[in-house]
């Protein structure tokens, strides 16, 4: 489970190795950009692929079948999913009306 970010500035504070900050330096330098823009966009590029990774999920050609499957002609609940469902319920209903959210028909 991530942390939850606390955002209490618009600054950071980077302290990179004298070696580490001449290869970013010349790095941004090839790139026609300052030390600041280059550095973002790289970890913003870096940051995208990482919520991508985590948000999608990759099935092999056998999984993507069964899912396909189990949509098109899902199974009859079985006696621990409806028990399940009902205990869950009286929690849900609590949750909405703590929230002030309208009860669903």
């Amino acid at each position: 489970m991530p942390r939850p970010v606390k955002d209490d500035s618009q600054r950071m504070a980077l302290r990179p190795r004298a070696a580490d900050k001449a290869r970013l330096v010349r790095a941004a330098a090839l790139k026609q950009t300052d030390l600041t823009k280059f550095v973002m966009r790289a970890a913003l590029e870096a940051a995208d692929e990482v919520i991508a990774a985590s948000e999608r999920v990759a099935l092999s050609e056998r999984d993507t079948q069964l899912m396909m499957t189990l949509l098109d002609d899902p199974p009859e609940p079985n006696a621990r999913l409806l028990s399940a469902a009902k205990a869950l319920r009286p929690r849900a209903v609590r949750l909405k009306r703590g929230r002030g959210e309208v009860e669903p028909a």
